[in-house]
């Protein structure tokens, strides 16, 4: 298995969410309704920190054992302006996919080997976070409610409406464009925390706790001077504007007030 989330260091190949005229996508609705939509695992997530003004643009997963379910989605896929990349099995999803920017998984519980559900736990498992439509014919209540606890985005039943689909597709693909830009701004975030000096972390952590100049002066056994020289710096360092904007950043990075 090839893992190398973001979240975990990694980082996130992707297109440009977009539509087209709905015409493209009858097309692919009567291919779709024509039979059931039958969609049969880990992944690897690219560095996704972010190196350009654009995203890249978003990429949808499908894994389905049925070819011609396969053969279908991606054209309903594609005619709506998405990548596509199919799997006939979770095994195949966990040896190859590559996922380089926003993107979901288009995913049938019901697989040979490895099920969907179970490559929904091992995706968990691995750290990688990845949006996941599960589509079934097969499908209960006990599992669509198991799967959505687990996370998964929509539980579609088949035969499904390609405008549900891609409706969940949509949702999906903005989720995980806004996690992928959330963690970027947390890896910023850590970095620029990376920077302080430890006396500079431990004024941060005071400043945190409400104290005044003169009371971290006192408990770091220095001049009040000192004091507001290294607040200066971690201002400018953190980036903030203002000590209300600084202790939100200390909150997000979770730095505990001192006292």
């Amino acid at each position: 298995m090839n893992y190398n989330h973001a979240e975990a260091s990694g980082h996130p190949p992707c297109r440009r969410l977009g539509t087209r005229a709905d015409a493209s996508a009858a097309s692919s609705e009567a291919s779709l309704s024509s039979g059931p939509i039958t969609t049969k695992g880990p992944i690897e997530r690219v560095d996704e920190r972010a190196t350009s003004v654009t995203d890249p643009e978003p990429t949808v997963f499908v894994v389905d054992d049925d070819p011609s379910v396969r053969r279908a989605t991606e054209r309903l896929v594609r005619s709506m302006g998405f990548n596509v990349r199919t799997f006939a099995s979770a095994t195949e999803f966990t040896d190859h996919a590559r996922v380089d920017g926003p993107s979901c998984l288009v995913l049938d519980v019901h697989l040979p080997g490895l099920s969907g559900l179970d490559l929904q736990r091992e995706l968990a498992r691995s750290g990688v976070q990845i949006p996941i439509i599960f589509i079934t014919g097969r499908g209960s209540i006990p599992m669509s409610v198991r799967a959505m606890k687990e996370g998964a985005v929509e539980f579609l039943t088949k035969p499904t409406r390609p405008r549900d689909l891609l409706a969940a597709i949509r949702a999906a693909i903005e989720r995980d464009r806004a996690s992928q830009q959330a963690r970027r701004e947390v890896d910023a975030l850590r970095e620029r925390y990376a920077r302080l000096t430890t006396r500079e972390r431990e004024v941060l952590a005071l400043v945190v706790a409400g104290r005044l100049n003169k009371q971290i002066a006192s408990e770091l056994a220095t001049t009040e001077r000192t004091i507001k020289f290294h607040r200066a710096h971690i201002m400018e360092k953190m980036g903030a504007d203002s000590i209300a904007e600084l202790v939100r950043l200390a909150e997000h990075l979770g730095v505990a007030p001192e006292g």
